[in-house]
């Protein structure tokens, strides 16, 4: 009988430490968008073994500044719940805007990597030119009038990042007409200069459009790349951290 104890005993610490050790990927999906468009990243993450909260938030119920709140709130609750640390995220688009506004708030006391794809982290010109059409706002809510490059603007209000980042920017656009608004190269909704941010780790562009980042196989390669080692593997990629300083 001690014997069967102890077994049972060993069974349950082993999946008890298995069950702490797994790192927590929280996934924040873009504008107008569900957790149903990060379903593909869902499964190649937890296939590598980390915990993933899929998070799904109102994108155009509200501003900024609540968004972040809700959103990143929502996956680290569900962290917690799993006992998952540390943190790390991996985001589209408006996704990034969100961790960048929480933890000008917040000490990322706990956050590992984050790896944004297609992020709008110096705004998009598609919304200055837009913004103030009957009917933007309806389509795209109070976040998406925000997301311009204005100085008043939110992406150019938040500074350097203050968390290891990785961005994956997309150079191919199946938008020419919202292209058109955009310097050269874009993925139809965000410059590849426009992508980039102060205090990044890790930078790479790829020929992928922006509807469609999350959902590409060389692109859901390098987010485990990065959220594995710190770098991305792609020959054309750059990396300015592992000991090195940040841009």
């Amino acid at each position: 009988m001690n014997i069967k104890i102890c077994i049972l005993f060993l069974i349950t610490a082993l999946y008890s430490a298995a069950s702490i050790s797994a790192e927590c990927v929280i996934l924040l999906h873009g504008l107008a968008r569900t957790s149903s468009s990060m379903e593909e990243l869902d499964q190649k993450l937890s296939d590598e073994g980390f915990y993933v909260a899929n998070v799904d938030y109102p994108s155009r119920k509200m501003n900024i500044e609540n968004l972040a709140e809700v959103a990143i709130g929502i996956g680290l609750k569900q962290c917690k719940k799993m006992n998952a640390s540390p943190i790390n995220y991996v985001t589209h688009s408006l996704g990034g805007i969100l961790v960048r506004q929480f933890y000008k708030i917040h000490e990322p006391e706990n956050v590992k990597r984050v790896v944004m794809l297609g992020p709008p982290n110096n705004g998009s010109e598609v919304v200055d030119n837009l913004k103030n059409m009957p009917g933007f706002e309806l389509l795209n809510g109070p976040a998406g009038v925000q997301l311009g490059t204005g100085e008043n603007d939110i992406p150019r209000s938040l500074g350097a990042v203050n968390f290891e980042l990785g961005v994956i920017a997309g150079t191919k656009s199946i938008n020419l007409i919202l292209s058109t608004y955009l310097p050269n190269p874009d993925d139809g909704k965000v410059s590849v200069e426009s992508a980039k941010v102060k205090g990044m780790c890790g930078f790479v562009a790829l020929p992928v459009t922006h509807p469609f980042l999350m959902k590409n196989d060389r692109v859901i390669s390098e987010v485990i790349n990065f959220l594995s080692s710190g770098e991305f593997k792609h020959d054309d990629s750059v990396n300015y951290c592992a000991g090195r300083e940040t841009i």
